[in-house]
């Protein structure tokens, strides 16, 4: 039987079509991309030519577009959410991960006040201790979000503006270092902005890797903690019970922790583990498997959410960092 060459060539040019429309150059005669040009080279001094070079060689992706759309905390409730980071594997690789740097991780901790199961946890959840970093370039990433994605635009602009700073002050290869979709890098998946601001240089060598300096991603985690007021030896969480529409009405939009946590109590909030009356809480309603789950979050877990805002994303590091703790402990 002939090939049809008619129908093979629409075929082909449908396939090219796909792929262009799923990743095409960026292109820098834009007016939003060409007024990032101009502030990267008035405002910071960089080289024209070298900013444009490295912006010509940036993808726009359609795949990071659609993670960008349905992340995991916006798109399972909190008991699917929560199988997928406390489950046997990852609890074992996270007792594993402190067998091997408990040393270098507990110094960090007690100089610190961060609890070293936290500073595992974030590493476990956001890269699986290290083995995820992320397969998109972060050039791809943070131009295709600050040009293409409008809901966020200025703030991946401002990132991807970080970005170029950063690889002037740390060795960050602007055109090869990769991360997540949204452009975070490194083992504790740091923003540009947070890299620059946060991460801190736990081996005093002279530079702060984020990649595969894991003395340097420890110290970061905590620098981050700590500079965003996390309380040494404060509550994280509390489990609770209320009345749900009592536990709705007290739960509030935005992760605030505004109410005392004697005024909660007074309101008909019960705690399994009360702290101090005077301590700043807010109310976390999360959807069980069978029912509502009402818990009460401390300055702490709103610490744990300025670095993912998430209720369920604190929540999970919080859970899998006990969860460790236990593993480590039925070791001795």
């Amino acid at each position: 039987m002939q090939p049809n060459f008619f129908v093979l060539r629409l075929f082909i040019m449908a396939i090219l079509s796909a792929c262009t429309l799923s990743a095409h150059a960026l292109d820098v005669s834009r007016d939003n991309v060409k007024a990032f040009i101009d502030n990267m080279v008035e405002s910071h001094n960089l080289q024209r030519n070298e900013v444009v070079d490295v912006l010509k060689q940036a993808e726009v992706k359609e795949s990071i577009l659609k993670a960008m759309r349905r992340p995991a905390e916006k798109s399972k409730p909190w008991h699917e959410y929560r199988k997928i980071f406390l489950n046997k594997r990852r609890i074992e690789q996270g007792v594993a991960f402190w067998q091997t740097h408990g040393d270098a991780i507990e110094k960090v901790a007690s100089d610190r006040g961060v609890p070293t199961e936290i500073i595992i946890a974030i590493i476990g959840v956001e890269t699986n201790y290290g083995r995820l970093k992320g397969s998109y370039r972060v050039v791809d990433a943070l131009s295709t979000l600050a040009f293409d994605y409008p809901p966020r635009s200025p703030f991946f602009t401002k990132e991807l503006e970080n970005f170029f700073l950063l690889s002037r002050e740390e060795p960050v290869d602007l055109l090869t270092a990769k991360g997540s979709y949204a452009g975070a890098m490194g083992a504790p998946q740091f923003m540009p902005s947070s890299y620059r601001n946060y991460a801190a240089d736990g081996d005093s060598d002279g530079s702060r890797d984020l990649f595969d300096n894991w003395d340097d991603v420890f110290a970061s985690i905590a620098n981050y903690f700590i500079d965003h007021g996390w309380q040494p030896e404060g509550p994280v969480v509390s489990r609770a019970s209320a009345d749900p529409r009592l536990a709705e009405r007290l739960e509030l939009n935005k992760i605030l922790p505004v109410y005392r946590a004697g005024f909660l109590q007074s309101q008909g909030i019960e705690f399994d583990r009360m702290g101090h009356e005077d301590d700043l809480s807010m109310v976390v309603n999360l959807d069980g498997e069978d029912e509502l789950e009402t818990w009460v979050g401390y300055q702490n877990f709103y610490v744990i959410t300025r670095y993912n805002r998430s209720k369920m994303y604190a929540m999970a590091v919080h859970q899998l960092g006990l969860a460790i703790h236990e593993g480590v402990l039925s070791l001795d």
